[in-house]
């Protein structure tokens, strides 16, 4: 690690009083070009901290940057990872005030509920096959901090990997019920369709990123405990939106997810 435990402190504090307060701020890196993934995931881990000492109960962890291209644009040979806290959950078909946000976006997510621990090193998919409870549905809006949404990957891990709202809906399925790499998603925004994909879009096989996920907290002491609700990065590009704007995506075999934004 290259930075100090009290700028670990308040680079946390920065990062979430710009999320609370839905206000931009330049990228972390500018003035702190020496930092490390250790401190990005530090200030992480801070402002996880903040919030459960608050009482906010943490509701899930999440992968990011899933594409194998965009993983190969960015140099990196992993995903990003971070955490979801309760207050962000919205209700399939309800509202997300924009006044709460920055300048968010939406993307699909195949997500899954665990019903045994994972952990690292050597975790893989049939693993994560072994301790998979269900397979549900969900649309994470994105809303990172950095202004114009310009930043690097040091930057984006410390903000929590633009954590800002999710909606879980459709209908949970068992895994042995589908064949997530062919699971075809569809995504709209006022009855117009914005994105196609399929499952396999996230690393060849969703539950390939919960494993990536599983070595990378088996490399710092922890696991993915039992009764995890995991989100396994966007299936569909990241889309921005705006007031007025009615988002619906459709999952095979899964139903569909929706929102409105005010």
């Amino acid at each position: 690690m290259k930075l100090d435990q009290n700028t670990i402190l308040g680079l946390a504090e920065h990062l979430e009083q710009a999320e609370l307060q839905a206000r931009d701020v330049t990228k972390i890196t500018d003035d702190h070009p020496d930092m490390d993934w250790d401190d990005a995931y530090a200030i992480q881990d801070e402002i996880r901290r903040r919030k459960e000492a608050r009482g906010s109960r943490t509701a899930g962890l999440k992968c990011g940057l899933t594409s194998f291209a965009k993983m190969k644009q960015m140099g990196v040979a992993t995903p990003v990872f971070g955490f979801i806290s309760d207050y962000m959950a919205r209700p399939d078909g309800g509202e997300i005030k924009l006044a709460e946000l920055i300048h968010p976006k939406v993307e699909a997510e195949i997500c899954i509920v665990t019903k045994a621990p994972l952990r690292g090193p050597g975790c893989h998919v049939a693993a994560v096959m072994v301790a998979t409870e269900l397979v549900l549905p969900a649309v994470e809006v994105i809303d990172s901090r950095y202004r114009d949404f310009k930043f690097d990957l040091k930057s984006v891990i410390a903000d929590n990997t633009s954590s800002a709202r999710f909606v879980i809906g459709g209908r949970p399925r068992e895994l042995d019920e589908l064949d997530l790499r062919t699971l075809g998603v569809v995504l709209e925004i006022n009855g117009e369709i914005r994105a196609m994909a399929a499952g396999a879009a996230v690393l060849g096989h969703p539950l390939a990123a919960v494993a990536m996920l599983a070595n990378h907290l088996g490399a710092r002491g922890q696991e993915i405990p039992a009764g995890t609700f995991v989100m396994t990065g966007g299936v569909t590009e990241a889309i921005a939106v705006k007031a007025g704007d009615s988002v619906a995506v459709r999952f095979q075999d899964l139903g569909t997810v929706s929102m409105r934004f005010v």
